[in-house]
């Protein structure tokens, strides 16, 4: 009978462990590491007179720690970047690499339906100051616009890209 006891004993705590284990919270589940789960899916990207430009995958790696950008341009450019909500700085941050190496850092937040990313300030080779900041916008329709500004002391000089991306069905 005693020995019925213990393992009845060992088997409760057993489940009781079990289900603790499994219950542990995400590390990167919050509200603001899913504010950019809008961009994820495969996509199809246009620019602004409705041209295919590339394909897009945007994917969440890393236990919902990364998404992970996966682009192929029409014209043979691809490259990734990975994007990230930072704990300490209480911002998203982007890394992106190309096979141009062409690389770009961005950091900034959602506001509203939109994440909104920017670089740093730095001086172009006509010697003023610029920076890029890049919009994602979710549409009401599903699809996500892209537009990627370069600005200088608050106004838009150039649009260096705008595109729209439709999810590819499958």
């Amino acid at each position: 009978m005693k020995l019925l006891k213990i393992i009845t004993i060992y088997i409760c705590c057993f489940f009781v462990w079990d289900v603790s284990a499994q219950t542990e919270t995400c590390a990167c589940c919050s509200e603001n590491h899913k504010a950019f789960d809008f961009w994820i899916g495969t996509w199809e990207v246009t620019d602004s007179v409705g041209q295919v430009v590339g394909t897009n995958r945007i994917e969440k790696l890393q236990d919902n720690c990364v998404l992970q950008e996966n682009w192929v341009g029409s014209s043979g450019s691809t490259g990734i970047s990975t994007n990230f909500f930072n704990f300490q700085t209480q911002q998203w941050e982007q890394l992106w690499v190309d096979n141009q190496g062409t690389y770009l850092k961005l950091k900034g937040n959602r506001k509203g339906n939109q994440m909104i990313l920017s670089s740093d300030v730095f001086t172009h080779s006509d010697g003023n100051e610029y920076l890029n900041r890049i919009t994602w916008t979710l549409n009401g329709d599903g699809t996500v616009r892209q537009l990627w500004e370069i600005v200088q002391d608050g106004e838009v000089v150039n649009v260096a890209f705008d595109g729209l991306y439709t999810k590819v069905k499958k």
